[in-house]
């Protein structure tokens, strides 16, 4: 990249402070830009990261405009840069949002370029095959599959996101794209028009790349989407919401075997067989194969379990050792053995059957490696949801993985997020990341909490193990939600208490009389939720993992969130067990060192949905006596931001009572 005005070496510090300042290039070209010093801070230390080539790990609170303090610098640094998200979502918003309108106010000569993984993006090959196949479940997806094809006719990048009221959930995305198992590669008969390949093309080409952290961590794995050949080039990588890096991580460094991929195996072995080589092999009998193996895998994978409701982890020891779980993966490996030697008797007939082949045996080599020990310093686990079960070998954390990314040398890294710790070194986020040599900084919100914001811990209510617990949190948001008049959320741990509350206090609005609507995730895509919950302000939204972040509503939408209790990891849950024992075989406290750490940085996360703008006003209750009565409850409050405590409900009342009078009629 080379700026009409490249900045010389070791003037890039003032080169970004200039832009941000209140007379500087963003503030001419948007007259709402404000000069804030804790992001100059923030800027100034990115620029020094970015010119000494070095790593930052850089915790920026609410309000202080974190995304311009890392990407100004980037840009006016002349570096090749890679931008990574935790979100399509974000993705989406850096660049059509974030990016051009700083580009347009530093007047630089920027390429920008967004890269998904193969999910995202229409496979037009896949698209004919599903039309032709005629296996589509229902008339809704039959409806769906026409809008596809009739945009298909216009897009010009093939992103689905594009495609207005596609349900992310819909039963047509995955046969309409394509995954690294079935893509053709460059045999597929449209390659030529790929969108895919058309993204990687324009991500190769250009300054700066967005690209999220999903995609990073699983080309480490498997070399396949397109940043193995980026990120030897960039001399600037940047991690935005940085907290959920070593997650997105965990979940692709590690190895899968899934059902849900032996079943679209089964489908596409089906219609392909049927389509181009009928009456050559029996297809029908060896789909059915592939499909029953499979589903008596999930069946084993369940044992004596009901159907789940979310998704359950499950301990591999549990099901590893029992003779009908055994036999299911020997089964499946089994009948894609089968299916593989079937397709490579037809193998010269089209790429689609060489192809199936080698889905076939990958399928098989997972049976059987699932079949044996875990690798040394792995743990594995069993995801088990309504639709499938999912078998994971994987790491503990990403150190190893990052450390081999950096150990290169010759670029910045950026790590940054509104939470990566409760202490200075941020050690929750440069532990698990093998980052504990990098500058770490602490950049504070800029945000009035003590005179904005209110914390209310309930005194005297039930703890969050005993029966009574979902009752009492939904009792008291009635309470607080009626005085308020809605805009309140209630966010959960877990799903079973979303559904039990959500149904707690939908009984108390209606017993009551009261013209409230309860919004309960699950219910609607979230997307629609939230339009739902600002469209409605009399309403209060009940949500579990998926509303604690990355969830914005500034002003008087959202003016009460009440935490249902305090956010620790489940002890039972394998991955956390095994780091756990990491813990104590080095002789540390696991409690304070992993779960208290943990629980700061979620409560912070929920927390942080409250105050969104320097004038939004809102109170936080957090219904778990641990925050008050254990000595960790301190190191939790003050992981929050320095909110102004009451002391009892008459307090937290009047509090709402004077906001509700400040806001708009209801």
């Amino acid at each position: 990249m080379t700026p009409e005005h490249p900045a010389p070496a070791g003037s890039l510090v003032s080169a970004a402070r200039d832009a941000l300042c209140a007379t500087g290039a963003l503030a001419r070209r948007d007259d709402r830009h404000v000069e804030r010093e804790v992001q100059m801070t923030m800027a100034q230390a990115v620029a020094e990261a970015i010119e000494s080539r070095t790593a930052l790990v850089a915790e920026a609170g609410t309000g202080v405009g974190k995304t311009f303090a890392y990407l100004v610098p980037t840009l006016l640094s002349g570096a090749r840069a890679l931008v990574s998200t935790a979100t399509k979502s974000l993705q989406d918003q850096l660049f059509l949002r974030d990016l051009p309108r700083l580009r347009d106010a530093l007047q630089l000569p920027v390429s920008i370029a967004l890269l998904k993984g193969r999910s995202s993006y229409l496979c037009l090959h896949r698209m004919k095959q599903a039309r032709q196949s005629a296996t589509l479940p229902d008339r809704w997806a039959v409806r769906t599959l026409a809008k596809v094809e009739q945009w298909s006719q216009t897009t010009a990048s093939g992103d689905l996101a594009e495609l207005d009221g596609l349900d992310e959930r819909s039963s047509v995305i995955p046969l309409v794209t394509s995954s690294r198992e079935n893509c053709l590669g460059s045999e597929c008969p449209d390659f030529r028009a790929c969108h895919v390949v058309k993204a990687r093309r324009e991500a190769m080409a250009a300054d700066l790349v967005v690209v999220n952290h999903h995609l990073f961590f699983a080309d480490m794995a498997l070399r396949d989407t397109g940043v193995a050949e980026l990120l030897p080039s960039v001399e600037v990588a940047v991690f935005d919401e940085a907290h959920q890096l070593a997650e997105a991580g965990v979940q692709f460094l590690g190895t899968t075997l899934s059902t849900a991929q032996a079943l679209d195996f089964a489908r596409d072995l089906l219609a392909v067989g049927l389509q181009q080589a009928r009456g050559l092999a029996p297809w029908q009998e060896l789909a059915a194969g592939c499909e029953k193996a499979a589903r008596e895998l999930r069946i084993a994978a369940a044992g004596p379990l009901r159907e789940p409701r979310g998704t359950l982890k499950l301990r591999w020891e549990e099901r590893a050792g029992r003779d009908d779980f055994i036999a299911a993966l020997q089964g499946l490996g089994q009948a894609c053995d089968s299916a593989g030697e079937a397709l490579d008797t037809v193998g010269e007939l089209s790429p689609d059957f060489s192809k199936l082949a080698e889905r076939a045996g990958q399928l098989a080599v997972l049976a059987d490696r699932f079949g044996a020990a875990a690798a040394e310093g792995r743990v594995r686990w069993i995801d088990l949801s309504p639709h499938q079960a999912r078998l994971v070998e994987s790491p503990l954390d990403i150190r190893e993985a990052l450390s081999e990314q950096m150990a290169a040398g010759g670029k910045a890294w950026i790590f940054t997020s509104a939470t990566l710790g409760d202490d200075e070194a941020l050690s929750w986020f440069t532990e698990q990341a093998g980052l504990e040599q990098a500058r770490t900084l602490r950049v504070g919100s800029p945000f009035d909490y003590a005179a904005h914001a209110r914390l209310y811990v309930p005194a005297g209510f039930p703890k969050p193990n005993e029966p009574g617990h979902p009752v009492a949190v939904a009792t008291l948001a009635a309470r607080l939600a009626r005085t308020l008049g809605g805009r309140t959320f209630v966010l959960t741990t877990t799903l079973r208490a979303l559904h039990a509350i959500g149904e707690a206090l939908r009984a108390q609005f209606e017993e009551n009389g009261d013209a409230l609507r309860v919004l309960r995730q699950g219910e609607a895509p979230k997307r629609q939720l939230m339009q739902q919950f600002l469209a409605e302000p009399r309403s209060v939204l009940v949500g579990s993992q998926s509303f604690w972040e990355g969830i914005d509503v500034p002003g008087d939408a959202l003016q009460c969130v009440i935490i249902d209790k305090l956010p620790f990891p489940p002890p039972n849950d394998p991955l956390v067990e095994a780091r756990v024992k990491r813990l104590e075989a080095q002789g540390r406290n696991a409690f304070a060192d992993y779960f208290v750490a943990e629980a700061a940085v979620s409560l912070k996360q929920g927390a942080g949905r409250l105050i969104r703008s320097e004038t939004d006003r809102g109170l936080l209750v957090v219904c778990d006596p641990r925050m008050a009565g254990m000595n960790y409850g301190r190191r939790l409050r003050e992981a929050l931001p320095p909110m102004t405590r009451v002391a009892n409900e008459a307090e937290a009342l009047a509090w709402l009572a004077t906001l509700a009078g400040q806001s708009l009629p209801f």
